[in-house]
Formats: C-alpha cells, structure tokens, sequence
C-alpha cells in the first residue's frame, strides 16, 4: 500500500498539537476552579514525606502535568516555602499522579470528543459564571484531548505498511534500550510525557507495536520527562537545584531497576490484562501505573539516603529563609497572655532583622547586578508576607484575652508595628524590579547617582536598624533616634531630587535612568516612613510634621 507522508505527517502534528492544547486547558481549567489552593497543598501538606507524596499526587492530577508539579515545588524551594527533602515527596507523588492521564485515555472515549468540545466551548463562552467558565475550560481541554488522539492515531496508522518503522519495531523488541531511548528523546521533545504515553498507547491499540518493544519507551519517558524541572533550575538556588537533580536521579534510577526485571514485569502487566479484560490502551496506564507505585514503595524509604546523595553531588549551604514562625504557641494566649505578648515581639524582631537583611540585598543587586542577590531579597520579600499573616493572626486571637493597660498599649503597638515591616518588604521588591527593569533595557545610572542611591540605601539600612532595635526594647531614645534619621532621609531625597535635575539639564543622565533613579529614592524614603511608624508606637504618639 502507497502511504501519504504529507498527509500522516499532517494528521499526526496536528493531532499532536491538538492533544497537547487539551491537556493544558484541562490543566488550566482544574486550575483555575482550584484557585490558589494547589500552592497551599504544598505548602501546608508536605510536614512529612508522607504528606508530600500525597500532595504531590492530588496537584498533579489537578494541572494534568508532573513536570507542572515538579517545576512549582522547585519555585516553593527556590522561595525558601519547602525544604529540599519536603520536595522530595512531592516529586514521587507528581510521577504517580501523572499516570492518572494514561488511565483518562484508556477509557476511550473518542467517539465523543466533538460533542463534549462542544459542551466546553459553549461554557468557555457562555457562561457568565467564573467557575462555569474554568469548569467550560476542563471539559474542552478534556475533549480535545481524546480528538487529538483520534487525529495521531489516524495519523500513524499509515506506518505499519513502512518497512523501516516494521524494522524498528523489531528491534526495540530485540534491543529493549533503544526503546528507552527513542521514549526519552520524543518526552524531550515534545515536554509531555503524556503525550508520549498517548501516542504508545494508540500504537499498541492497533497493533503497531508489541507489548515488549512497548515498554522500554513507557521508562525513557519517565526519564525524558525530567528535562522541564532541570531547566526550571537553572540560576535557581542550590536547594532548587537539588530538588530538579533529585527528579532526575529518581526517575532514571527506576527507569533502570525495571529495566533490569524486564521480563517479569512483562508478565504481570500481561496476567492483569488477561485478568480484568483490559484493552490495549488500558494495558499500557496499568503498566505506567505500576511502575510508577513501585518505584515510589521502593525508593520511599530511602528518602534520607538520596537527600544525602544528591547533598553530596550539589555540595554548599543554602541561604533558605525559615518563614514559619518559631515562638507562637497558642497555649499562652488564655494561660498567659504576657508570655504570648513576648513571643510575638520575638517573631516581630526576627521579621524587622529580615527586613534589614533584605535592604542590604537590594542595595548589592543594585551595585553587583549578581541574581542571587534579587533571589535573596524575592525570597525573603515571601517570608515577611508569610510572617506577618501569622504573626497578625496571632495577635488578633491575643486581643480577646483578659490583658493589663501597659500590654494593651504593647499588643496595639505590635499590630501596627507588623504591618509597617511588612511594607518594608514591598518596596524593597519594587526596587528589585526597578533594578531588573533597569538591567533588561540597559539603562545607565552615573557614578554620581549611583553614590547617591548607595547613601540613601545606608541611610535607610540604619533606620530600619535603629526601629528593629526601638521596638525590642521599647526603648524611647532609640525610637527619638529613628525620628532624627527620618527626618535627615527626607531633606537627603529632596537634595537628590535636585541633583538628579539638574544632571537632567546638563544631559548627563536619559529620562529613563532618572525615572528608576526617582523611583528607587522614592520607595528608600517611604521605608523611612514605615521605620517612624514603628517608632511612634514605641513613643505612643505620632510625631508632628514640624518636629520631623
């Protein structure tokens, strides 16, 4: 028989492109109705590998991609949101829980792939309902995926009648490493794993390829499939780093094990497809299931052992902020609300000295333009957020114990105090981004500004310091000190303002440079003005304008 190439080439790509636009509206839809939730599953659900796995499976096959979940345990690592051994869970869970897919495909149902695109579609459009919508968005990413499915299984039918791919298909039955190979390269690819998965599964279906040759690529994919965390990792810190390594260290080493029992894991995906009276497709998602599981059950209690492992390959101390509050035990709040009281300062103090840290970041992103520096300060921007939504809580569950006049007066002082440090953090971020906009578009700051900006920074380091240092003594002459410093930050920015005009007028600086070097002053000033407040709760009074 004659085969079409231009038209199996067609008809594959272009169901290729079709399932893979499914899987990400699926994805996205599921996303969607989920909300911020998949963040928070990770966040709060990883206290033990345990948990991890389990988190990792359910966020999978809530965004239909493990290289999804794997890549936002990394962004939770490199955030300094999830310890590097926490990732490790979440990793195995995302490998078992993207198997779900495989088993979505072997129900097949591609005979109703149009209407239910169309069920989507009319729901995407029509609905006024948000949640219809995001709803609309997953019926029609699943919809299109079994089309596209149709289209690649029509596609490369046409093959069978090659002699060349009749070739291949024996040896990868002789020579079960090539089919490892040709599974890894393809995953690489196309970074889908699923989509390797479903291509398999349509080929078994119709008898293009057998059991044995099949697979060999079902392990390759698992291997190829880790590509999208390594690159999620580059410039990443060393715990990120460690996470994507650990993926790739995982999925390889299963990949080799099976490999190695080759013939009796054969025999068991063939005794249970004999067994349940499964289809072909349905024969592969089993074998990809349970491989998968087994690789997890073997590798699960050697967590430990490959942290230290991969610790050993990815050598150095990571600079991860510990974001979760230390001293607030809920315990005081009723037996003693004094005790309670303190520990919140405590963690009020070790906030304020993150601050700090994270002006000093800025302020060497700004002179070095070195990543690590931005990643640093970003990270510990996520810290103070997470702080103060503890800390607040904490306080606000303080407020209805029985407290005297002089812990009152403290409590109300702390509240404002954590709000203040907490938009310390934001502007520090927004000269991170003003720096980053700076070195995206090449703009040049002048030596003179640039000795302007780093004045301002210490300026402003030192009364951050000086307010840190007011509030954990509740000492009025280091809060009077503060009150001076402002004062001296506010006739500093309004004398390089001039400057910065009359470096304007003389052409010696552009427009754009002159609006991030405003910018940045103006945000360095406002820190000053958080700073202040922080000392007027110590003082307990608002300082007039004319005084400061």
């Amino acid at each position: 028989m004659e085969v079409n190439v231009q038209q199996m080439l067609f008809e594959f790509f272009g169901g290729l492109g079709i399932f893979l636009l499914g899987i990400k509206y699926m994805g996205e839809g599921l996303q969607n109705s989920a909300g911020d939730r998949l963040k928070d599953i990770l966040d709060k659900f990883t206290s033990n590998p345990l948990m991890g796995v389990l988190a990792g499976i359910v966020v999978t096959i809530l965004i239909q991609s493990s290289s999804g979940t794997t890549v936002l345990a990394i962004g939770l690592v490199n955030a300094g949101f999830m310890t590097f051994r926490q990732s490790i869970g979440v990793i195995m869970g995302a490998n078992v829980g993207t198997t779900v897919t495989s088993f979505i495909i072997g129900i097949d149902i591609g005979a109703y792939a149009l209407p239910i695109i169309s069920v989507g579609a009319l729901l995407m459009f029509f609905a006024k309902n948000n949640k219809l919508q995001n709803y609309g968005h997953a019926i029609f990413g699943f919809g299109a995926l079994f089309y596209g499915l149709e289209l690649m299984g029509d596609g490369l039918k046409p093959l069978r009648y090659l002699q060349a791919f009749q070739d291949l298909t024996i040896q990868m039955s002789d020579v079960p490493i090539l089919g490892v190979v040709i599974g890894t390269v393809f995953t690489f690819i196309v970074q889908s794993s699923s989509a390797t998965i479903g291509i398999l599964q349509n080929l078994v279906q119709d008898g293009m390829i057998e059991l044995d040759a099949a697979l060999p690529v079902l392990f390759g994919n698992n291997i190829g499939t880790t590509i999208t965390a390594v690159i999620a990792s580059i410039g990443a810190s060393i715990a990120a780093r460690r996470a994507a390594l650990t993926h790739v260290i995982f999925n390889v080493l299963g990949a080799v094990i099976v490999m190695l029992v080759l013939s009796p894991y054969q025999a068991i995906v063939e005794y249970l497809t004999t067994t349940l009276d499964l289809n072909a497709r349905m024969s592969i998602a089993f074998a990809h299931g349970i491989f998968n599981v087994a690789a997890v059950l073997v590798f699960f209690p050697l967590i430990g052992v490959l942290a230290n492992l991969v610790t050993k390959i990815i050598p150095g101390e990571d600079s991860v902020i510990e974001f979760k509050p230390t001293h607030l035990d809920p315990i005081f709040i009723h037996q003693a609300p004094s005790v309670a009281l303190e520990q919140a300062k405590e963690e009020i103090i070790k906030m304020g000295e993150y601050a700090y840290k994270g002006l000093e970041e800025s302020a060497n992103f700004l002179n070095n333009h070195e990543q690590k520096h931005a990643d640093n300060a970003l990270q510990i921007e996520n810290a103070l957020n997470k702080l103060d939504s503890q800390i607040t809580d904490y306080l606000i569950d303080l407020a209805s114990a029985p407290l005297s006049d002089a812990d009152s007066e403290k409590h109300t002082a702390l509240i404002d105090s954590v709000r203040d440090i907490e938009r310390i953090g934001d502007h520090f971020e927004n000269i991170i981004e003003l720096i980053e906009y700076k070195i995206k578009n090449k703009i040049v700051i002048t030596d003179d500004a640039r000795g302007d900006l780093n004045e301002m920074f210490d300026k402003t380091k030192n009364i951050v310091k000086e307010a840190i240092e007011a509030i954990s003594d509740m000492n009025r002459e280091k809060a009077l000190d503060v009150v001076k410093l402002e004062n001296q930050i506010d006739r500093l920015e309004k004398k390089f303002r001039k400057k910065h005009i009359i470096r304007l007028n003389e052409g010696s600086c552009s427009g754009p440079s002159g609006i991030v070097y405003v910018d940045i002053l103006s945000n360095l000033e406002r820190i000053g003005d958080h700073a202040l407040n922080i000392a007027e709760d110590v003082l307990g009074e608002k300082i007039p304008e004319t005084v400061h």
